[in-house]
């Protein structure tokens, strides 16, 4: 530290810097007191605003904590569910491997070994059903076989072996016993020729603790299920109506055929995977999110073709599940069955089927509506028939161009060739682009049907650039093909336009008055009364059923329901009415339209109309098809138009 005191005086220390020598300044106290600004004043504000600092800083140093915890326990759940026994494991060599933005399909095979002897080979599968998830359409599709289905059961010599041979002609649960899970997905690949990208392998006894654990699952229960102990039967105690059921009684509905048929069985299977799709969608809680996944992965096994599951994959499929538009989950069946002591189906039938779960027609609902309330659908998408395409390579595979043009073709495009014997060559992508012509009326519509033939790709209005504008004939559409362009175009959807067909009913009011007139004191909001009917149907009155129920749909909520269960000889189907307008079931209706100035919202499965909603008085009434939905679309909507309130029927 430098010093004015040398030698005794300040050298230089005068102000005008003569370097003269000078006194020192006197002697200088060695404490100083300084006085500091008094604090202001604390404001209720400044103390609020302190709280909330103070608050964000934990519970953000919380979250973040919690995020990484749940962040490492996924992976880790994820990494549990994937192939680790070595049956699911050899199963998995024989899938294949899924394609980026394509559809993907999964093989869910539900079985209970208890049901086995001890000691003895797996038992017999219970529930085979196919799941195809489609990004282009933004659909999922459900495809279930009879357990009694009589096909050829295919097994892999080796581990190796990953096509299989004829092993017997069975039912096509017998292949899971006799090959398990590699000898199932072999059997289904070379019955259906479909490729699976996924197995999921479900214990029975997991199912019953996983729906245990979400609470329970909200079904609508057709009819009455009921088989007391030492029939013989597996036991089941259910009353009809919509209603939470637990693990073990969820297991009862989807296991039943006692009466019925495997028929009526899928059918109840892909029922509870529609509600448990509802119920994990509006009311997912991650509080029991540990609990959850313990019990998933303790009874459910996920392989994957090519690789292990990955736990971006499974968030993906989870948040494409739950975004579902209304209408876009389709239950398709194998039909004309024929049950006896084993269950055979045409060749025909069978490709009808496969054809449409592999090519779901995401406008079938519109279509269906329309013909059923008599009115025509509005054509905003031109058709193929009026859309011109000029197909340019920017993929580098040669003749690409040329090949898509044929196949766009084949699907009623007016396909068209660059102006003045120019070559079909575009600029490269990695994505197909479709550009649109925007002074075409509809071009961007065309431009979207398209894209979702050609994924992945893009659309754009076309850019005034000379290269492009000099290959262009003046089409509506320009494609430049992309180096991701597999080359080929998906089946078209069936072209099974539906036509409006007379309702098939009869009146009559005083079957239901009978049955509701006791139950209105009882009731606080008003009943209606169904006056049409299905031309064949009467209230339920087969032994141990009863055709009206009044019961606490959501006795916490204080909500109160009845039902009404109607049988045309076949099939059963109902008519609920509560106060309780928040169900599970009435959140994605398909479509809103008023009937005769009353307000009804449909909910359409596909082409089908499942059900028919009226909301009035503070309360809901609800007109629910059959499990096959063998009620047409007109028969329903007249149903729906005959409830009447009870007090005007007298």
């Amino acid at each position: 530290m430098r010093t004015t005191l040398k030698r005794g005086v300040g050298r230089g220390a005068g102000t005008n810097g003569n370097g003269k020598a000078v006194f020192p300044p006197g002697t200088i106290g060695t404490v100083t007191r300084y006085r500091q600004p008094p604090p202001p004043q604390r404001t209720g504000l400044g103390l609020v605003r302190r709280i909330l600092v103070g608050t964000l800083v934990i519970v953000s140093s919380l979250v973040f904590a919690v995020a990484g915890g749940a962040y490492l326990y996924f992976h880790e759940s994820v990494a549990s569910v994937r192939a680790h026994t070595p049956d699911v494991v050899r199963a998995a060599r024989t899938l294949d491997i899924p394609v980026a933005n394509k559809a993907a399909i999964a093989l869910v095979i539900g079985y209970d070994h208890r049901a086995g002897l001890a000691g003895a080979g797996p038992s017999r599968s219970d529930t085979l059903m196919l799941i195809r998830a489609d990004p282009q359409t933004k659909s999922i599709e459900l495809l279930s076989f009879p357990r009694d289905l009589s096909v050829p059961i295919y097994c892999g010599s080796s581990a190796s072996d990953t096509v299989g041979h004829v092993v017997a002609t069975d039912r096509i649960n017998a292949a899971y016993a006799i090959c398990g899970s590699k000898g199932t997905v072999l059997t289904v690949k070379h019955l259906t020729s479909l490729p699976i990208n996924y197995l999921i392998t479900v214990n029975f006894h997991g199912f019953k603790q996983v729906v245990d654990k979400l609470g329970g699952v909200w079904m609508d229960v057709d009819r009455r299920y009921y088989n007391p102990p030492g029939t013989g039967y597996a036991t089941i105690n259910l009353q009809p109506g919509y209603q939470r059921l637990g693990g073990g009684s969820a297991l009862d509905f989807v296991r039943f055929r006692h009466t019925d048929s495997d028929l009526y069985r899928v059918a109840r299977q892909q029922e509870f995977v529609r509600a448990l799709k509802e119920q994990i969608s509006k009311n997912f809680s991650f509080t029991s999110l540990p609990s959850l996944v313990n019990t998933i992965t303790q009874n459910i096994e996920v392989g994957e073709g090519g690789h292990a599951l990955q736990g971006n994959e499974v968030i993906s499929y989870a948040l494409f599940a739950q975004s579902l538009p209304p209408g876009h989950l389709f239950q398709d069946k194998i039909a004309n069955v024929q049950c006896a002591n084993e269950c055979t189906v045409s060749s025909a039938d069978l490709q009808a089927a496969i054809d449409q779960f592999q090519n779901p027609d995401v406008t079938s609902s519109k279509a269906a509506n329309a013909a059923a309330l008599g009115t025509k659908l509005k054509q905003t998408t031109p058709p193929p028939s009026a859309v011109t395409v000029t197909v340019l390579n920017g993929s580098g595979v040669a003749a690409a161009a040329a090949n898509t043009s044929y196949l766009l073709g084949q699907r009623g495009y007016k396909t068209q060739t660059p102006p003045n014997g120019l070559a079909a060559n575009g600029p490269s992508v990695f994505h197909t682009v479709i550009y649109y012509d925007p002074a075409q009326k509809g071009s961007k519509l065309a431009a979207k049907a398209l894209q979702n033939l050609m994924q992945p790709a893009d659309v754009a209005a076309l850019p005034r650039r000379p290269g492009l504008l000099a290959l262009d004939p003046g089409s509506m559409l320009l494609v430049v093909l992309g180096s991701a362009f597999n080359g080929s175009l998906p089946p078209a959807p069936s072209a099974n336009v539906p036509t409006h067909q007379p309702a098939f009913v009869r009146y009559d009011a005083a079957a239901s008055i009978s049955l509701l007139a006791p139950l209105q004191k009882k009731i606080k909001f008003p009943l209606m009364v169904p006056t049409v009917l299905e031309g064949n149907s009467y209230p339920d009155t087969l032994p141990t059923d009863t055709p009206v129920r009044q019961y606490w749909i959501d006795r916490q909520g204080g909500h109160r329901a009845v039902r009404l269960v109607f049988h045309n000889g076949t099939d059963f189907w109902g008519v609920e009415e509560t106060d309780w307008t928040g169900a599970p079931a009435l959140a994605d209706k398909s479509f809103q339209h008023n009937l005769g100035g009353r307000e009804f919202d449909l909910y359409y499965t596909g082409p089908n109309l499942h059900m028919v909603v009226l909301r009035a008085h503070g309360a809901t009434y609800w007109v629910v098809n059959s499990l096959l939905n063998s009620l047409s679309n007109e028969t329903m909507l007249a149903i729906a138009k005959g409830l009447k309130p009870l007090t005007t029927t007298k």
